[in-house]
């Protein structure tokens, strides 16, 4: 269903307002890849995965180890391709450490020098 041309100039007036007050969110949102915008590797892994599942089921009914086992790959290169889709946003890095340690050494460092 297309925009109406009053619909598009709201969007277009929600975008520049987004670009102008928060310029970082902008950015981040902007560098989005096309790739995760696609379902099509999320449907094909599903599929793979279903199809690994009924292998599975067949394994049992027939019961054939090999089968078994070769179910559960078919599964888990399902899981590989439906996940593949997907970006794990990144973590901020904590800043502030002057000696360079992890915050894990501080935390120690912390604890036991206190004493």
């Amino acid at each position: 269903m297309a925009l109406s041309e009053r619909e598009q100039a709201l969007l277009e007036e929600m975008e520049r307002n987004l670009m102008s007050q928060d310029a970082g969110f902008a950015n981040r949102v902007k560098n989005v890849s096309s790739t995760n915008k696609s379902a099509s590797k999320l449907i094909a892994g599903v599929l793979v995965l279903l199809a690994g599942l009924v292998l599975l089921v067949l394994a049992v009914a027939l019961q054939v180890a090999f089968f078994g086992v070769a179910a559960f790959i078919v599964m888990v290169i399902g899981i590989i391709i439906a996940s593949s889709n997907f970006r794990l946003p990144e973590i901020p890095k904590v800043g502030g450490s002057s000696n360079k340690g992890s915050f894990f050494e501080d935390r120690w460092n912390q604890r036991f020098n206190k004493e």
